[in-house]
C-alpha cells in the first residue's frame, strides 16, 4: 500500500472521531436522575425560564467563560443568538429581578468538576471532555 493510500484511509477513519470531539453536549451528574434532555428543556433551563431538571431537582446551570468558543457555539446552536444578544437578555432579566443567569465556570474542565461534584448541576462541553464522572443527556446538532 502506498503512503498516500495509507494516509487517505487513516483520515477517513479518524473523521468520525474528530466530528464527535467537536460535538457540543449537555452533561449532568449521573445521580441527578436525568436520562435524556430535550432541546426545549435545555433552552428553558439555560435561559432561566424554568429551573428544574426533569427529575424534579432544582437545576444549577453552568456557563463556560464569558467569551469562550463553547459558550458562543452553545447559544448559537440552542437559541440561534450571539453572545451580545444573550448578555443583553440576561442584563434585562437581572435588572427586572426576574431570575439570575447561569453560574459561570472559567473553563470546560471546571464545568466538568462542578457537574461531577453537584447532583443538580448541568453544563455544556465538547463531547471529548466528558468522562465517567458525568452523563451526556443531549447532543446538540450542528444546524
Amino acid at each position: 500500500m502506498t503512503k498516500a493510500l495509507v494516509l487517505a484511509a487513516s483520515l477517513l477513519l479518524s473523521a468520525p472521531l474528530a466530528a464527535l470531539a467537536d460535538k457540543l453536549v449537555v452533561i449532568v451528574n449521573p445521580a441527578s436522575g436525568v436520562e435524556r434532555l430535550s432541546s426545549d428543556e435545555a433552552v428553558n433551563i439555560f435561559m432561566g425560564r424554568y429551573r428544574k431538571l426533569p427529575s424534579g431537582l432544582s437545576a444549577m446551570p453552568i456557563d463556560i467563560g464569558k467569551d469562550s468558543p463553547e459558550r458562543r457555539e452553545f447559544y448559537q446552536r440552542l437559541v440561534r443568538k450571539d453572545l451580545a444578544a444573550i448578555d443583553s437578555y440576561w442584563a434585562r432579566l437581572v435588572y427586572s429581578g426576574a431570575t439570575s443567569p447561569p453560574l459561570r465556570a472559567p473553563n470546560a474542565a471546571t464545568a466538568v468538576e462542578i457537574v461531577a461534584d453537584n447532583v443538580a448541576a448541568i453544563a455544556y462541553i465538547y463531547a471529548a471532555r466528558a468522562d465517567a464522572r458525568v452523563k451526556v443527556v443531549l447532543e446538540l446538532d450542528d444546524h
